[in-house]
């Protein structure tokens, strides 16, 4: 039998059915934010109250998975109670860590709740040993999620020159900028990612027929047009198929899905600690398949499975940990 792969399986929960179904589809930590402005996945009927939360941690230890509360939008200049009440609120009632990317927060939280593990979120845009090594030494940072931007190269270089844990993410959407630094979406949309957690927001997502296409738009604009046998992905503005020089293409990237499962022992190998599954806008399906697939894999129990229908467009990469990846 292939031995159990010694990496933490980090998953989305959006909602607390998905909070449960993660768990016991065999997660080792969860991921939530709570319902405002405080985490980047701030839509529409997701996240979680106070209450929630408090039960999601009980369900979460009982089965002795890790809860991670994401506080990770930047704070409002002048106007950080919110921020802070989140945080507050995540060391009163026991989360596992928060996932923090202001330096501002990173400073509350340390002087704060100095006993409150402090994960780097991946907003903070922080890929190299003089950054990481900096909000270590300030903030007691104990673990940092990389952009996805290296190679299994690169994070093992960086994990020899670090001495705080590394999370990368292993399934699920690509985001091809460099992750806390977008304001792509809020051109078309108003609503800003980083402060508002809010990229491509479902109430300025439009499907409509134009004839045998399905067309996408964003904003009022137009993202993409899928002829009839094609598989429509959500309209984000890197994304989108534009015609430039005569020509119809994907100026940053077509959609497709990150998947990790075909080098699982090089990301350990590199001195990983975690694997992030993205997805916390999905369904409990989506984190039902997902995470048994991955909990298979890791504990040398066979292949994760056909995930390809959970992926983008049906189709995925490794990403730049290979640099397959445009």
């Amino acid at each position: 039998m292939t031995p159990r792969l010694s990496l933490e399986l980090v998953c989305p929960a959006g909602t607390p059915a998905a909070l449960r179904t993660a768990v016991d589809a065999g997660a080792d930590a969860v991921y939530a934010g709570f319902r405002d402005a405080t985490n980047a996945r701030n839509f529409p009927g997701l996240n979680f109250s106070r209450a929630e939360m408090r039960e999601g941690l009980a369900y979460a230890h009982a089965h002795r998975c890790k809860l991670l509360i994401a506080v990770n939008t930047y704070a409002e200049a002048g106007a950080p109670g919110p921020w802070h009440d989140a945080i507050d609120a995540a060391a009163d009632m026991g989360a596992d860590a928060v996932i923090l990317a202001d330096i501002g927060l990173l400073d509350y939280a340390a002087r704060t709740h100095p006993h409150l593990r402090r994960h780097l979120s991946v907003q903070a845009s922080a890929s190299n040993p003089e950054s990481i090594n900096f909000y270590q030494r300030a903030f007691g940072v104990r673990r940092v999620v990389l952009p996805r931007v290296l190679t299994v190269a690169e994070i093992a270089h960086l994990n020899e020159q670090i001495d705080v844990e590394t999370e990368v993410f292993a399934f699920g959407g690509m985001c091809p900028m460099a992750e806390g630094r977008c304001a792509l979406s809020s051109y078309v949309t108003g609503e800003s990612p980083n402060l508002r957690g809010v990229c491509s927001p479902a109430s300025a997502v439009r499907y409509e027929k134009r004839g045998e296409d399905l067309v996408s738009q964003l904003g009022g604009f137009t993202i993409n047009a899928f002829g009839p046998h094609e598989s429509a992905g959500y309209p984000t503005l890197c994304k989108g198929r534009f015609t430039a020089n005569d020509r119809a293409g994907y100026l940053f990237e077509e959609p497709t899905s990150l998947n990790v499962t075909g080098i699982l022992p090089d990301l350990r190998a590199a001195g990983v600690t975690a694997l992030k599954i993205e997805g916390r806008q999905r369904g409990k399906a989506y984190v039902a398949e997902v995470v048994r697939g991955f909990r298979r894999a890791l504990d040398g129990n066979g292949r994760t499975g056909a995930l390809g229908n959970m992926t983008e467009g049906q189709r995925e990469t490794a990403g730049a940990y290979r640099r397959d990846w445009r």
